[in-house]
Formats: structure tokens, sequence, C-alpha cells
């Protein structure tokens, strides 16, 4: 699989197959993936892989607080801006009622905020969730090379054959991803990754759709 299909068939998957992902295959994913951009080589970024029981153990406590009706943990940075503008408002909105869409769950159902939550704790049913950190004194610059780390890593699996799914949403039940995975005060947690198998014969959500070129990219000169 070359680079452009890579980028071309990565999507976030919301349907995993459940079938274990080979260690030596996550290895070799994580390995690679060390190469991407790092403003003074820093490499900001902690992984932690989390699998098998340990990870049921993480699904059970965050599906039992979200069905609960738990708000989560106090935000330790905001998904985003508290004021979007029109234009990101309107790509968001879009996105968000055709995904839940997909899954079933309407837009004026009683029960979505739970559904959903409960939906993103189970993690889509993804055997793996790659969970990363960084340390709280790491600035903006150190947040960027953590989300092209992060997308390093997404297109090399695809390239292994393996789907995933970014969720930041994991941020809401932080205190429970730290005690599972042993993370320190000193670190902040960015965001979840669902890695798996997609599984067959589930819906296919369809693709979000981007801007055109020309919304977000400015030619100059020759």
């Amino acid at each position: 699989m070359d680079v452009y299909e890579a980028v071309d068939t990565r999507r976030a998957v919301r349907a995993f197959s459940g079938e274990p992902v080979a260690r030596e295959t996550l290895e070799r994913v994580l390995a690679a993936a060390g190469r991407a951009p790092s403003s003074g080589n820093l490499q900001p970024w902690q992984v932690y892989v989390v699998t098998g029981e340990p990870l049921a153990e993480l699904k059970r406590r965050a599906t039992a607080r979200a069905l609960a009706g738990d708000p989560g943990d106090e935000r330790e940075y905001p998904m985003y801006p508290a004021d979007l503008a029109a234009v990101y408002q309107d790509r968001f909105s879009a996105a968000a009622a055709q995904r839940y869409r997909a899954l079933g769950i309407e837009r004026d159902d009683p029960d979505r905020p739970r559904r959903i939550a409960a939906l993103n704790t189970e993690a889509f049913g993804a055997p793996v969730v790659l969970f990363c950190y960084l340390d709280r004194r790491m600035g903006p610059g150190q947040w960027g090379d953590a989300g092209m780390y992060l997308q390093t890593v997404m297109l090399l699996l695809r390239a292994e054959g393996l789907h995933s799914c970014p969720q930041v949403m994991w941020t809401m039940y932080r205190r429970s991803v730290s005690r599972a995975v042993g993370a320190g005060d000193g670190l902040v947690l960015f965001c979840g990754v669902a890695v798996g198998y997609e599984r067959e014969g589930a819906p296919r959500l369809l693709r979000t759709g981007r801007a055109a070129m020309d919304e977000t990219v400015r030619f100059l000169g020759a």
C-alpha cells in the first residue's frame, strides 16, 4: 500500500471485529512511527499500549461511568474552542449528525449523550487502545509534534491492513485511564487511539466531507 492509498483509506472506524492484533505488528508500527517529525528531536510523546484483560477492565470501569451519567473528570484542555466560527461549527455539526445517525443514535434521542459515551468507552470493540500522553510542561509545538506522530501511526496501521479511531473522549475519563496505565501526575492525556480490524458486515459509515482545497490552501508565486 503506497502512502496515497494509506491516506485515502484511513478513516475513523467505529466497528471493530475484536480479532487480536499481533504484538509484533504493533511494535513494528510504533518503532517506524518514531521517525515522525519532532522539533528539536524532543519526541515528547509517551504511549501506553493496552490490550487483553487490562483493557477489558478499563472499558468496564469507563462504561459504567458513562452509563451512570457521570459527566467525566475536569478537563485539562478543551476539546474545541468555546466559540467556533460559523464555518467550523457547520462542519462539526454535519459530521456529528452523519456519524451518530449511522450508528443509530438520532439527535433528538434523550439518551443520546450516554449512548455516545458508552460506545466510545467500549472503543467500538477494538482489542487495542493506544493512550498518548505528554509531559504537562510541554507547549503547543510539542502538542503539534504529537499530532504528527499519531497521524504517522495511523497511516502505518493502514499499511498493515489495520484501522484506527482517534478518541479524545478518553480525556473525559482520564483518571480511570491513568490508574489503568500507571501514568504519573506529570503527564497529561492527549487522546486514545482504538486499533483493530474492521468488523465484516458492519454498516459502513459514509466518509465525512472535506472542505474544497481552495477553502484551506493558497498558492503564492509561480
